[in-house]
C-alpha cells in the first residue's frame, strides 16, 4: 500500500512537471496600433515629414524637357523627346536600369556628369532643391526648362524576425517602415514590435531610430518614412533569444528525466 501510494505521489509530480513545462508564455504587445491615444474628437495624429536627399551611389534619372521642340535634346543622353497633344513622350533606348540613357550615378562627393552643365553637385539636395538648381543652370540654354528627376534604384533592406528577409527595390520615393514589413511578410511573433530598429547611412556617419509599431504614435518619428538604402531590423524577443542558444532544450532533459522516473516508479512498484 506505501509503495502505491508513493508511485503514486511520483506519477502526480511526473504530470506536473510535464504541464509545467508544456505550457508556452503567451505573447504581449502583438496587437500594431494598440493604445491609440485619441478620440473621435481628436482623431488625427501628427505624420512625419519625409522628402529622400541624394546620396552618393544613387542613380538618378533626370528628364529635361521644353515647350520649344528639340531645344532640350542636348541635356537627355539618348532619350527622344516629343511635345504632342497628349504631351511629353520619352522614348530610351534601353531599358536596364544601369545603363539607361539618362541615368546618371551619384558619385562619393555628391556631384553627377551632366550634359554640357558638366559637373553638378546634387549630393544632400531633395528632388525639390534639385529640381530648382538644374532649372536654374538650364534657363542659360532653353526657355521655360521642365525637370523630372527619379532614383531608379531605391530599396530598403529588411532584416531580422520577419517572413522573408532581404533587399527590396521600391517603385516609388515614398515607403514607411510599416510598407517594409508588408513587403517581407510581417514580423514573425518572435519579433520584439516596440523596439524595430532603422538604419541610415548619413554618408560620413550611420544614424539610428528606434521605433514601436504598438503605438499610433510611430508615424511621428523621423524614421517613420524610409529613405534610399535604409535597413530596418526586427530585434528576436526573449523567446526567440533563448531558443537559439539552445536553452528551450531542457524540454528534452526534462522529458529523459520523466522516462527515468518512470523506469523508477514501474520497479518501486512491481517490487
Amino acid at each position: 500500500m506505501l509503495k502505491k501510494l508513493f508511485g503514486s505521489k511520483i506519477m502526480l509530480s511526473i504530470i506536473c512537471v510535464i504541464v509545467l513545462f508544456s505550457c508556452k508564455s503567451v505573447p504581449e504587445d502583438v496587437i500594431y496600433f494598440e493604445d491609440s491615444g485619441y478620440s473621435d474628437a481628436n482623431p488625427e495624429m501628427l505624420i512625419a515629414e519625409s522628402e529622400p536627399i541624394f546620396k552618393p551611389n544613387d542613380l538618378v534619372n533626370i528628364l529635361v524637357s521644353s515647350p520649344v521642340p528639340g531645344s532640350a535634346q542636348m541635356f537627355n543622353l539618348g532619350q527622344s523627346i516629343e511635345i504632342g497633344s497628349s504631351g511629353i513622350t520619352s522614348s530610351e533606348l534601353d531599358n536596364n536600369t544601369q545603363s539607361r540613357p539618362g541615368t546618371y550615378l551619384v558619385d562619393r562627393e555628391g556631384n553627377i556628369e551632366f550634359p554640357v552643365l558638366g559637373t553638378l553637385h546634387i549630393g544632400g539636395l531633395t528632388r525639390i532643391g534639385a529640381k530648382k538648381m538644374l532649372s536654374k543652370e538650364l534657363k542659360t540654354y532653353i526657355k521655360n526648362p521642365i525637370v523630372s528627376l527619379r532614383i531608379t534604384n531605391f530599396q530598403i533592406t529588411v532584416l531580422g524576425e520577419v517572413v522573408r528577409p532581404g533587399v527590396y527595390l521600391v517603385p516609388n520615393e515614398r515607403v514607411t517602415v510599416v510598407d517594409a514589413l508588408g513587403l517581407a511578410g510581417d514580423m514573425t511573433i518572435t519579433g520584439k514590435r516596440k523596439n524595430i530598429l532603422v538604419r541610415r547611412d548619413m554618408g560620413k556617419s550611420i544614424k539610428e531610430f528606434r521605433l514601436d509599431i504598438t503605438s499610433p504614435q510611430i508615424s511621428s518619428s523621423p524614421g517613420y518614412f524610409l529613405e534610399q538604402n535604409d535597413v530596418v531590423y526586427v530585434e528576436p524577443n526573449e523567446t526567440r533569444v533563448k531558443s537559439s542558444e539552445g536553452r528551450t532544450n531542457i524540454l528534452g532533459i526534462v522529458l529523459s528525466v520523466v522516462g527515468v522516473l518512470l523506469t523508477l516508479t514501474n520497479i518501486i512498484l512491481r517490487n
